[in-house]
């Protein structure tokens, strides 16, 4: 029953999205790992995950293993979606948007802090809670996370409106390609109907599409030879 009904949320907004929104200055996404490089020969990874879903931190771990046994022939742009059932999804994604305005590498470091320190953030921990209170114990976890010198980049954040913008974005992006529910994991375009649960499931999609560009690469060096 939720599914169906944020799946007509989303062909609504979607809607809304193809008439309203504006193209943003940058394509919506963070790259991991960041200052990662991708070119058309990249495996290129697209996840959509909200920072206080459970399912979305039990995909990460696997994720950035597969990342990391791949190196530079495969990347990651991560995108959120910060589902209307979840209390404060929608906060926790634009406390990420603004870590990462000042540096790459904080916006997966806090997202981790998210995954570890979920259950402070869940529904039935802060129905009491007013949103500036939720705002004080985002800002705690990311002081703690990052340094203290994060303290004031998250305060002055959630008083600016570029990061409430960015957010708004993602959501909207994510609306846009049919995503409904996280995470939805896109590899070179297509979707991925099943999320992989580890490195093997990983490996399963990946390694065809790595041993094809070797093959192709390894023809062009043939071809280019035999014309010299």
């Amino acid at each position: 029953m939720i599914r169906t009904i944020l799946l007509f949320l989303v062909v609504l907004v979607g809607t809304e999205v193809h008439a309203q929104l504006v193209p943003p200055a940058k394509p919506d996404g963070f790259v991991y790992p960041p200052g990662r490089r991708v070119d058309q020969d990249t495996v290129l990874i697209e996840a959509f995950f909200d920072p206080v879903c459970g399912d979305s931190r039990d995909a990460w771990q696997p994720l950035k293993q597969a990342l990391e046994h791949y190196g530079s022939r495969v990347a990651l742009l991560l995108h959120l979606l910060p589902l209307p059932y979840h209390d404060n999804a929608y906060v926790s994604s634009r406390a990420l948007h603004i870590v990462n305005s000042v540096h790459a590498n904080a916006t997966f470091s806090l997202l981790e802090g998210f995954f570890k320190h979920q259950a402070l953030f869940s529904n039935a921990q802060t129905q009491l809670l007013s949103r500036p209170e939720v705002v004080d114990k985002i800002v705690k976890l990311g002081t703690v996370t990052l340094g203290n010198s994060y303290e004031h980049v998250l305060k002055s954040g959630f008083s600016d409106s570029k990061s409430d913008l960015a957010t708004k974005v993602s959501f909207k992006y994510s609306a846009s390609r049919g995503v409904y529910g996280t995470p939805t994991f896109y590899v070179n375009g297509f979707v991925i109907s099943d999320a992989p649960l580890d490195l093997g499931g990983w490996s399963k999609i990946i390694d065809p599409l790595v041993t094809s560009q070797e093959v192709e690469t390894q023809d062009n060096i043939i071809t280019f030879k035999r014309q010299s």
